[in-house]
């Protein structure tokens, strides 16, 4: 049975790909879309670096680490478009792209609480979802790879426009609006990690039928 084009898609969540047997193990690791992910990785450290700069609550530099936040956040938008529209699909970009996702949002929220402008809390319960649903992909790995859903993209997008509102020097309503975005990000973080935890259990269970 073949696979038509058009039902590829880098961002379904419908069901899981094979990891072996796949014409997209036929792409080349090294492609522009996964160059895109591998970058919004190394800039992780470069935010980081300015969100610190001159004791983190200098304007200049919020501003320019917002820039680089913001950046890093497009590249996620563009490899997944490239991905899908000129074939190149990889396992391994499926893998790496939820990856880099949690490395930008991470380092954000641990850096933005350190330096007291957003709970302790809302960090911790965000990067506990992302750690466990990264270690269950692991998990579920060899039986399965379950790519990043339209759910799990739309909260990273609501966390990802929460997150500059707070990075950025704002004050007043702004902040306040940046506040309740990541009350929905929190929401969204919990759902779609239940769901996801769902699509693990029917991978593993898929799979482990299979090799009985």
């Amino acid at each position: 049975m073949s696979v038509r084009p058009e039902e590829i898609d880098r961002g379904s969540s419908a069901a899981a790909t094979p990891l072996h047997g796949s014409p997209e193990n036929q792409v080349p690791l090294l492609n522009i879309a996964n160059i895109l992910t591998i970058a919004r990785i190394v800039l992780v450290p470069l935010f980081v670096l300015a969100l610190f700069a001159e004791g983190g609550h200098d304007t200049r530099w919020r501003v320019i680490a917002a820039a680089v936040f913001g950046l890093a956040a497009i590249t996620d938008r563009f490899d997944g478009q490239l991905a899908r529209k000129y074939g190149l699909v990889t396992d391994f970009g499926k893998l790496l792209d939820p990856i880099a996702d949690k490395a930008l949002i991470g380092a954000a929220l641990i850096g933005l609480s350190v330096l007291g402008d957003l709970p302790w809390w809302i960090t911790l319960v965000i990067c506990g979802r992302e750690i466990g649903i990264t270690l269950l992909r692991l998990v579920v790995v060899r039986r399965g790879v379950i790519p990043a859903g339209r759910g799990g993209k739309l909260k990273t997008l609501v966390q990802s426009f929460a997150i500059a509102l707070l990075v950025l020097p704002l004050s007043g309503a702004f902040a306040t609006a940046g506040m309740w975005l990541m009350y929905l990000a929190v929401a969204l973080t919990v759902i779609t990690g239940l769901d996801y935890v769902g699509q693990a259990a029917r991978v593993w269970l898929a799979g482990g039928r299979a090799r009985s």
